[in-house]
């Protein structure tokens, strides 16, 4: 499956539909991301006041981003840093599963760290690349 049909579908996949099919590869990315780093920090502000169902509801949106961002990986084009993403997702979506079990905020805040990270170079790839074309390992 092409890079950006991957990502389409993955975006579809956490019901978000506006501007999907407008949208280029890259952006798509984006938008997954700004709707994970949305989520993460809801998920935080339900942990603080101790929501459960304010919790559950923003740990899960955001696992649900996170796997669509695993489903988008292109090993073929993306190689190690594919890999290393796939990993990185899957730590993401274990500590998630402990903040949740365990109601702890701090698995909350290191993924939100780490996958700000990876947000911010998804946000200055366009400014990079130009018109360049894009292998994507997302």
């Amino acid at each position: 499956m092409a890079p950006n049909k991957r990502a389409m579908n993955a975006y579809r996949t956490v019901g978000v539909t506006s501007a999907v099919s407008y949208a280029d590869a890259v952006q798509l990315i984006q938008m997954l991301f700004n709707g994970l780093m949305d989520a993460l920090a809801e998920a935080e502000g339900h942990v603080s006041r101790n929501d459960i169902q304010g919790k559950n509801q923003s740990i899960g949106r955001a696992t649900k981003i996170i796997v669509g961002l695993k489903g988008s990986l292109d090993f073929e084009k993306g190689g190690e840093l594919a890999r290393n993403l796939d990993d990185l997702y899957d730590y993401a979506v274990r500590r998630l599963l402990k903040a949740n079990l365990r109601n702890d905020i701090e698995p909350i805040q290191e993924i939100r760290g780490l996958l700000g990270e990876i947000n911010g170079a998804w946000e200055l790839l366009p400014s990079l690349l130009k018109d360049q074309p894009v292998a994507l390992a997302s």
